[in-house]
């Protein structure tokens, strides 16, 4: 029987809003990973069967089937085919998913999966057009939930409520994550993942762009408590201890155990079991409980079987209340950081995650690592990694 298996795993660094990626085009921010990807591996990209990529906001620049002209503006053959997939947030872990299915099923030899998102270029909800073309969700599904107005951030603070979270909890949580990412910088976690991305500056001079942006050092929990709640009046969610909007973009090389091994190809890491779930899409970020339950049930797996967990930050309080749930040890829960202080680039972000998770096992001899991220709508991936 074929498997999949993820021969490697790259990522450029994550900017922040109007930040380092700012001037860079999101189709030529994927180029700049899938070209990465060949170069490190010796992948001849003509061989490439599919390249599936995740992106959320598909409107302006992003439009246009993205996964396609990334591809043509990497300079890969014309043959050479893109699709691109929206599942919101967790749009390119649904991508490696798509990906490993057609490797498992034979549809595909080797593919490459990942996704990209720009939210400087392409701000969030551009998609949605300012109404000129109608409202999302439509008229059924909204009568279905008492017309309720789908809202994640809202959905962020009835979780808190529901798991008893208080501001401080959220907050220190916020600030572990931002400590976390700042010393997997300094001790230099994350440069056997990154692709640094050539970038010109105002003054016409380039540079190039070689490490995550968005984390905060120095911060308090008297800086984060003074900022607004803006989806409750006297709520807990904050800019401080939510995601970041970022841009950035991520990619792997899929393919099977057998023709790796044809290629000369050491694969990090075995899709071992991949799952999705739907949750209630009015508190709609829950998704990554269920998911997990899931995930370890189809693989045979306990959770004391996983040395590492990626939980997606799109908020503290939906990793908080994953880790009340599933009783999961924190030490092992985003041992670099997370969303909250590496960002969170929407449609790139399911890609990121699994990239540092698979260098992050192989870097430390974890043979189980779990992927989970929650997903507009009421939704949720959940991915079991085994290192090869």
């Amino acid at each position: 029987m074929r498997d999949a298996v993820i021969v490697d795993a790259v990522r450029t660094p994550v900017g922040r809003r109007r930040g380092g990626l700012a001037g860079v085009h999101p189709a030529d921010l994927s180029a700049h990973v899938l070209r990465s990807l060949a170069e490190r591996t010796g992948l001849d990209p003509a061989l490439v069967d599919d390249v599936v990529w995740g992106c959320v906001s598909q409107v302006g620049e992003q439009t246009a089937c993205i996964a396609r002209y990334s591809v043509l503006a990497a300079g890969w053959p014309e043959e050479v085919p893109g699709v691109t997939v929206d599942r919101q947030c967790g749009s390119s872990q649904q991508a490696v998913h798509q990906a490993a299915a057609g490797v498992v099923s034979g549809q595909y030899d080797i593919a490459v999966a990942g996704g990209v998102e720009s939210m400087t270029r392409v701000p969030m909800g551009s998609s949605w057009g300012g109404g000129a073309f109608g409202e999302p969700y439509g008229p059924l599904a909204r009568a279905r939930y008492g017309g309720f107005e789908f809202n994640q951030g809202v959905g962020a603070e009835m979780i808190a409520a529901e798991y008893g979270l208080g501001r401080t909890e959220v907050d220190d949580f916020a600030l572990d994550s931002h400590a976390k990412a700042a010393r997997a910088i300094d001790e230099g976690r994350f440069l056997g993942q990154l692709a640094p991305v050539p970038v010109t500056g105002e003054d016409g001079t380039e540079r190039l762009f070689t490490t995550d942006e968005g984390v905060r050092r120095g911060s308090t929990l008297e800086q984060l408590a003074a900022l607004k709640t803006p989806f409750k009046a006297d709520g807990v969610i904050s800019a401080g201890n939510a995601s970041q909007i970022s841009d950035g973009s991520a990619a792997l090389l899929v393919t099977t155990s057998e023709i790796a091994a044809r290629h000369g190809w050491t694969p990090i890491a075995r899709v071992h079991t991949a799952t999705v779930v739907g949750t209630d899409p009015i508190t709609m970020l829950k998704g990554p409980i269920p998911a997990t339950a899931k995930v370890l049930k189809r693989s045979g797996l306990s959770l004391g079987d996983i040395g590492a967990f990626e939980v997606n930050e799109a908020f503290a309080s939906v990793a908080l209340a994953w880790l009340k749930e599933t009783g999961a040890d924190p030490a092992l829960l985003n041992p670099n950081g997370g969303a909250i202080a590496l960002g969170h680039p929407l449609g790139g972000s399911g890609a990121r995650l699994m990239t540092t998770l698979v260098h992050h096992m192989r870097d430390n001899g974890i043979r189980y690592g779990l992927q989970t991220m929650c997903e507009g709508g009421g939704m949720a991936n959940a991915t079991v990694l085994e290192l090869l």
